[in-house]
């Protein structure tokens, strides 16, 4: 393994360990859409430390890219906090949602926030709503059989609020701008997204439109509660009380925000990745293998870029010294091409076993729409290699500007019906 010392390094001013030139980059949003990110990552995993970024005078954050220091930090909360902010568009920021939000909330009070979502969204309920998902999903795939440009990122991007919306009973001619503040919200430097202001205020404007829409759906639904997934936020009580609107309205956020940054992006991975290799010829000839071949499709598109913690106390991961406060951000795509891990890491292998990819995350914060998320690729990739082939490329890709998300934007292609 290369010693940190091979690259050009800094100094952090609290441990004296060193910093990785690689490292200077990783946190920028053009890396992921401009860049050659996978590059940067394979430079950190080679690294026999930790590496810090050093943001500017007061901020900085360590990087984690190996399997094993990955289930180190997300596995233990004790440790690793989530309520001071989980996206390093909030590094030394405290979050607000602190404590009000499932992603931001530790253990114990996570565990009940958790349990009436997860037992709502476990794998027979969302089973049942199997139809639901798949006419949602030949819907969103109808217009690439005209044999026209179809945007492939575009349709895929809009499927998950449709899917989540349905569940949430949000109203249809909503979706569309859902879809549109749902990517700003996890994208905010792209430029498709990006207002006058800048970043922050993209962002700002985009958590302020989504939580005063959620405000008015809350106060419609606690007037008609039923079956869908804000009646059971509703529904849930934690410290022998109601959620507050406030927490209710949080988690809608929260849940449907995870669908829209999970789901999409695997089959959009796949297609741009694999599009003339064979691969996708291979898999339409044996469909079986569509459960293995999804999860390594997540593991290989790893949409969901980072998450970070802070260390509650002083603590060590690969001899590296972290003092309490320091922030760690987790790197999804780097830990899920550990070759430790996953041998010949970078190779897509249509029926991988074991496949322990973190795409979902780990501990008690792995995702609870993984059933949901896993339903619906699985019924994308189906749908779409059993009716359609000859996938070409047609007009120019677009990556998002994120360093949260790792995806397309824009992928152009046509097909022809089986």
């Amino acid at each position: 393994m290369r010693q940190s010392h091979d690259l050009t390094t800094d100094r952090h001013p609290a441990t004296g360990c060193p910093m990785s030139g690689a490292a200077t980059a990783v946190d920028d949003p053009m890396l992921y859409s401009d860049g050659d990110y996978q590059s940067v990552w394979q430079d950190l995993r080679g690294l026999d430390r930790l590496s810090w970024k050093q943001v500017d005078d007061r901020r900085g954050f360590w990087s984690v890219v190996k399997f094993e220091d990955a289930h180190l930090v997300l596995r233990d909360a004790e440790t690793f906090t989530s309520e001071r902010g989980t996206m390093l568009c909030m590094l030394g920021i405290q979050d607000p949602a602190g404590g009000r939000q499932l992603p931001a909330t530790d253990p114990p009070r996570h565990t009940t926030m958790r349990a009436s979502l997860q037992k709502a969204l476990a794998i027979k309920p969302i089973e049942r709503q199997h139809e639901m998902i798949r006419e949602h999903v030949v819907e969103a795939l109808e217009p690439l059989a005209d044999g026209g440009t179809f945007d492939f990122a575009e349709a895929m991007l809009a499927l998950p609020v449709a899917v989540g919306g349905t569940a949430m009973g949000l109203p249809r001619q909503d979706w569309p701008e859902l879809v549109r503040l749902l990517t700003a919200s996890s994208a905010p430097d792209d430029p498709d997204y990006l207002l006058p202001g800048g970043t922050q205020a993209t962002l700002d404007n985009a958590h302020r439109e989504l939580f005063a829409y959620f405000q008015d759906i809350f106060q419609e639904r606690r007037k008609n509660l039923g079956d869908d997934l804000i009646s059971v936020l509703i529904n849930t009580e934690i410290d022998e009380r109601p959620m507050s609107p406030g927490e209710v309205m949080s988690n809608c956020y929260s849940v449907l925000l995870g669908a829209a940054v999970t789901t999409p992006h695997s089959p959009t991975y796949v297609l741009a990745e694999h599009m003339e290799d064979g691969l996708l010829d291979e898999w339409a000839a044996d469909l079986s293998v569509t459960p293995t071949a999804t999860e390594e499709a997540m593991r290989l598109a790893s949409p969901v870029s980072h998450f970070m913690r802070y260390a509650v106390t002083d603590t060590e991961i690969r001899g590296t010294k972290i003092k309490a406060g320091d922030a760690v951000a987790v790197w999804f795509g780097a830990v899920n091409r550990d070759e430790e891990a996953f041998p010949d890491a970078m190779t897509f292998q249509l029926r991988r076993r074991p496949n322990r990819h973190v795409s979902f995350g780990l501990g008690p914060h792995y995702c609870v729409g993984h059933n949901v998320a896993r339903v619906t690729l699985r019924i994308v990739f189906d749908e779409l290699l059993s009716r359609f082939t000859g996938f070409e490329s047609a007009g120019e890709r677009a990556r998002l500007r994120s360093n949260f998300i790792s995806g397309y934007k824009h992928l152009p292609i046509t097909a022809r019906t089986r």
